[in-house]
């Protein structure tokens, strides 16, 4: 038994297929019922055997080996089947089927029972939908013959593929588009610009429904397409960017091969020609006229001038020059990066009280050339530059942008030491006013003619205080005070030599005992208020003229120091501890300034070396060859002793203090005894009682002196003394 597939019978002419059927039918165990439609494709089984059961409704199944023939593995059903009953595909049938509706047929897989439906009985599949081929282009299927009866399986489950049949239902689309392209202007024809592509769903590889042609339906003649590759070139030669820079181009993809009744879809391309540098610059007119006042600073922009490209980008980008001539040398030209114009800046300071117009040419010229198109021209452009300088009032200018002057300083006041000049250059000039500019109470010391500009002093100056004074004078216009200009004078203030020199510091000379004939004891240097030491040159001599009672000479160096030089030797401290030296010290000033110094030179005992060892008079009664070291140790032992000495009677005299000063506060010590005998009340003979009144008249014996200041008050009339002088009283003060 075998389970075969069949399609509904079509094309029966079909002669290779009667041919086989006609094979099959001699050697085969089962015929094919009906040949298929010519679309069909046949599938050949492997060739194999087959054990099946034998149908027996009622008697007992035999198995046998059956050869497995030609057999049908697959259908095709049309896409987009728009019929009012569902779409017959296919049947089903196995040789064990006798008609007897003993054999049922199942189907299971993709879509059984959804999309496609099978006739239990009878085996026939019909498609139940409308089926796309671009959103599924198969289905696979199995299929299996069981008895009726029992559901046992007559035969293994076989296994088929339903193909979608394609058909021209998508039309070719443009997923990228619109397209944007560019291509430079002046391209020669056949230059590429860009490439379309259009994909069509169908199938393929089943007939024209995917062959697209690409054809152009709007940009002619400016472009062409390529109808098999979708490439878009230029088909017209210069096309200028100056004259149509955009252009739309409308593609049109076919299907079928382009054939008649294909389906087409359309996109659209936009083109835009890039710049290339094909136009030289150009001035919008020959001649330029700028005003520019006399008053602009130098550097500062007086003017613009443009030549106009109509290229873009940097294929616009100009270079302005100054075209060497008149006047081309005041002004200089730069290119504004933003616009492209030529800035005309100041080089020099103008004046129109000396030249009113300048004029000169600027050349104006492409940054970036194309060698393609030299033939086109130079590419670039010339114009002339005329400006006129304006009057401008302006304050008035002094001779010279500074002045220096030099002063003595013991110049009379009033006496006039230099001048300034300013004047009014503009047309109808003004006359002009000078002043100093009062900044500081120094400036005090100068005073200026308004009319004349004359400068004098106006008080007496002192290089020693200030060398240099720096002053502004101020020129002011009469008939507009508001224009003044200023101008720096620097007045030098020259030494007069009024001081003359001396001694640069003290100096402390001594001279050894032991000091040799020619011996330089002492260097001296001088110094001079006037100048700076750098500049001064100083001579020394001796003052004394006597030459046989000299002891030291002064010997100039000539390098603005001098030595003292002893002149004999065997100097003695008990003979003559001090001598003087008299040095006359003169300036190079003029007039010459000269001033006599005395110098002190001590006579002092030194070792062998020359190194001083005292300068003291005492010291010739100590016993030879005790050491200033010894002698400074027993000076530090007698300052010891004399502080300890001190200190020891300080501490005595603050131990009595306070022994004093505690007898002092206990009254009961405070009693005064004698031995006299009282006479009574009525005895005032036998004391003075103004002495007794008065306790610093009383002897120290018989008085106390930790009580002397407790007497001051009078005696009380218990205190008096008896006039019995054998009687004893006491008398207690308190």
């Amino acid at each position: 038994p075998i389970l075969r597939l069949h399609r509904s019978p079509m094309l029966t002419r079909n002669c290779f297929l009667l041919f086989l059927w006609f094979y099959f039918e001699q050697s085969s165990a089962s015929p094919i019922h009906s040949p298929p439609q010519p679309q069909s494709r046949l599938g050949k089984d492997h060739p194999r055997s087959l054990v099946g059961p034998s149908p027996g409704r009622h008697g007992g199944n035999t198995f046998q080996r059956v050869k497995r023939g030609w057999v049908w593995n697959q259908f095709f059903v049309l896409e987009e089947y728009m019929g009012s009953e569902p779409q017959y595909v296919g049947k089903l049938h196995t040789d064990l089927d006798k008609g007897d509706s003993g054999v049922k047929y199942t189907l299971s897989g993709d879509g059984a029972g959804s999309i496609f439906t099978i006739d239990q009985t009878t085996g026939d599949i019909h498609a139940l939908q409308s089926l796309d081929r671009e959103e599924k282009p198969y289905y696979t299927l199995r299929a299996q013959a069981v008895d009726i009866d029992t559901g046992r399986a007559l035969e293994p489950e076989s296994e088929f593929v339903i193909k979608v049949q394609d058909i021209n239902d998508n039309e070719p689309k443009f997923l990228e588009g619109p397209y944007t392209a560019s291509v430079p202007e002046m391209s020669p024809v056949g230059t590429y610009v860009t490439r379309v592509t259009a994909t069509d769903a169908d199938d393929p590889t089943y007939g024209n429904s995917a062959r697209v042609v690409y054809s152009i339906l709007h940009g002619q003649p400016y472009f062409s397409v390529d109808a098999k590759t979708g490439d878009i070139r230029t088909a017209l030669p210069n096309m200028d960017r100056e004259v149509k820079e955009l252009y739309q181009v409308l593609i049109q993809a076919k299907d079928m091969g382009g054939q008649l009744g294909g389906l087409a879809g359309t996109t659209t391309v936009n083109i835009s020609l890039s710049d290339v540098n094909d136009n030289p610059p150009r001035f919008s007119k020959s001649i330029f006229h700028l005003k520019v006042p006399e008053s602009s600073a130098v550097g500062s922009p007086i003017g613009r001038i443009k030549a106009h490209d109509l290229d873009i980008g940097k294929n616009a980008e100009i270079d302005y020059n100054i075209v060497p001539g008149d006047g081309g040398a005041m002004f200089d030209i730069s290119t504004n990066e933003h616009n492209q114009e030529g800035v005309i800046v100041l080089k020099r300071p103008l004046d129109y009280e000396m030249k009113k117009t300048y004029t000169f040419k600027v050349e104006a010229s492409n940054t970036h050339l194309d060698p393609r198109f030299h033939n086109f021209g130079p590419f670039k452009d010339m114009a002339m530059v005329k400006i006129y300088v304006l009057d401008v009032d302006e304050p008035p200018v002094f001779s010279q942008s500074s002045y220096s002057m030099d002063v003595d300083e013991d110049t009379p006041v009033g006496l006039i030491i230099g001048s300034v000049t300013a004047q009014d250059l503009d047309v109808g000039s003004s006359p002009v006013r000078y002043s100093i500019d009062w900044k500081r109470d120094l400036d005090s010391f100068f005073d200026i003619d308004p009319v004349e500009g004359t400068i004098s002093t106006n008080e007496l100056l002192d290089r020693e205080s200030i060398a240099q004074h720096n002053i502004s004078i101020v020129a002011t216009k009469i008939n507009n005070p508001v224009l003044s200009s200023r101008v720096a004078v620097t007045i030098h203030v020259n030494d007069v030599n009024e001081f003359p020199p001396e001694f640069a510091i003290p100096y402390e000379t001594f001279v050894c005992e032991s000091a040799k004939v020619g011996q330089v004891i002492q260097v001296i240097s001088a110094k001079d208020r006037d100048l700076p030491p750098a500049g001064q040159k100083f001579t020394y001599k001796s003052a004394q003229d006597d030459q046989k009672t000299k002891n030291f000479t002064v010997r100039d160096f000539g390098n603005n120091t001098a030595g003292i030089v002893t002149l004999h030797s065997g100097f003695r401290r008990r003979t003559q501890e001090l001598y003087e030296v008299a040095v006359v010290i003169s300036d190079s000033g003029y007039p010459s300034q000269s001033s006599t110094s005395t110098l002190t030179v001590r006579v002092c005992f030194c070792d062998s070396d020359g190194s001083l060892l005292t300068c003291n008079a005492e010291a010739i009664f100590l016993p030879v060859g005790l050491s200033t070291g010894a002698l400074i140790a027993i000076l530090m032992c007698i300052v010891i002793l004399l502080a300890i000495v001190v200190l020891y009677v300080g501490v005595k005299r603050q131990k009595k203090k306070e022994t004093l000063m505690t007898s002092k506060e206990d009254i009961r010590d405070n009693v005064i005894h004698y031995d006299d005998e009282g006479g009574g009340e009525e005895d005032t003979h036998a004391f003075d009682m103004g002495t007794l009144r008065n306790p610093k008249a009383i002897k120290n014996n018989l008085l106390r002196r930790d009580i002397n200041q407790r007497l001051e008050g009078p005696l009380s009339p218990d205190l008096r003394p008896p006039s019995n002088r054998a009687a004893t009283t006491n008398l207690s003060f308190c």
